[in-house]
């Protein structure tokens, strides 16, 4: 009997213990998880993109599409954050045609998304900075609008030669009718009168944006990734041409030297 109850109350006592050694044993702590870097591209930074295609006052409508690619890669904290080659979509707005007396075309361009070579996309907002200085367009930085040039010269000019033509034609009137001053006094005054009516007729140089124009845009808000968004490593390769070589870049012919000429692809 003795034995029986000293076995029983083993059989009690080791539970027992050992439930209190797993009580008492300090629980594993888990290791932290590293936490994932922010990198923020400031309000005011520059962006210099490159138009894909073109936009001119002539053909275009409101809420069309535009397409760019940035042509120089942005950093932040030692880190490429936006590499050359990164997609822009925007969208032209207010487009205005030129006039027949006020004859210059004018037009608002919106960004509205920038694309990285991963696929990774951020909704923005950019103002249009500079432009191409090889562009004829003007840009009013106040209100953030695009103007064709304009055409004083050029109508000057119609007035001009409408005005020697018919100078011209007079005079051979007048030496007709024995009178060449009076005819040449004539034939120029029809002659600027029908420049004048061509002048006020035609319309003036529409606003364009060729594909190729450099532009610069300026962020209004910042623009923030964290450090996955700005993994490229696995980002497929740009286009090669038909001898397997990557293409090469767009770029402006400006930094060329003299006498240097762009290779044939």
């Amino acid at each position: 009997m003795k034995l029986r109850w000293l076995t029983a109350s083993l059989t009690i006592l080791i539970p027992m213990s050992q439930a209190q050694e797993a009580a008492s044993a300090p629980t594993a702590v888990e290791a932290p998880k590293p936490e994932s870097k922010h990198f923020k591209v400031d309000q005011g930074t520059k962006i210099p993109v490159s138009m894909i295609n073109s936009i001119s006052t002539k053909t275009a409508q409101d809420g069309e599409k535009v397409y760019l690619e940035t042509v120089f890669p942005i950093l932040s904290g030692g880190r490429v954050i936006i590499p050359p080659g990164s997609y822009v979509s925007g969208t032209v707005t207010n487009i205005k045609r030129p006039g027949r007396v006020k004859g210059r075309g004018e037009f608002y361009l919106r960004f509205d998304a920038i694309t990285l070579p991963n696929g990774v996309t951020r909704d923005f907002r950019a103002n249009v900075g500079s432009l191409d200085g090889r562009a004829p367009e003007e840009l009013d930085k106040s209100e953030g609008k695009i103007k064709s040039e304009g055409d004083k010269t050029g109508d000057a000019l119609k007035v001009g030669e409408v005005t020697l033509i018919g100078a011209g034609v007079g005079s051979l009137a007048g030496q007709a009718a024995g009178s060449l001053a009076k005819g040449s006094l004539i034939g120029a005054g029809a002659g600027a009168a029908a420049g004048l009516a061509m002048v006020l007729l035609s319309r003036g140089p529409d606003a364009v944006l060729a594909k190729g124009t450099t532009l610069e845009m300026v962020l209004e808000r910042p623009l923030q990734f964290d450090e996955p968004d700005i993994d490229f490593s696995s980002s497929m390769p740009r286009p090669s041409n038909a001898s397997g070589g990557p293409l090469p870049s767009r770029r402006s012919n400006s930094g060329l030297g003299t006498g240097s000429r762009v290779p044939r692809t």
